[in-house]
C-alpha cells in the first residue's frame, strides 16, 4: 500500500486520531505532551501514531494534510489542528464536546 493510502486509511478508520512524537504514555516533545494531555482529559478513547517510529508518515503527512507541524489531531476525518489549537479548544471546553460526538458509541 502506498504511504498516502496508509495515511488516508488511518484517518478514515479512526474517529479520533493523534499523530504525535512518542506515545500517550511517553510523549517525546512538549507539544505532543500538551496535546495528548488535553485529549486524554476529555475521556474518550483515541488512536495514535508515533511519527518518530514511522518516518514515511512523518515525511508525508504534512503534504497530505497541508499542515507542516506535529502533533496533528484528526477527528472524523478532519484535521482539527496542532498543539495551540487543541489546547485552546480544550481550555474553552470545545474539545470535550467535539471528541464526545466523534467517539464510537458503545
Amino acid at each position: 500500500m502506498e504511504i498516502m493510502d496508509v495515511i488516508k486509511d488511518q484517518i478514515e478508520n479512526n474517529p479520533i486520531l493523534l499523530y504525535m512524537k512518542g506515545s500517550p504514555n511517553q510523549p517525546m516533545c512538549g507539544f505532543s505532551a500538551r496535546t495528548v494531555q488535553a485529549v486524554m482529559e476529555c475521556g474518550q478513547k483515541f488512536a495514535y501514531v508515533d511519527i518518530l517510529s514511522n518516518p514515511e508518515i512523518r515525511a508525508n503527512l504534512p503534504i497530505y494534510a497541508n499542515w507542516p507541524t506535529f502533533p496533528q489531531l484528526w477527528v472524523n476525518g478532519e484535521l482539527v489542528g496542532g498543539c495551540d489549537i487543541v489546547t485552546e479548544m480544550f481550555e474553552k471546553g470545545e474539545l470535550k464536546s467535539l471528541l464526545e460526538e466523534a467517539a464510537p458509541k458503545a
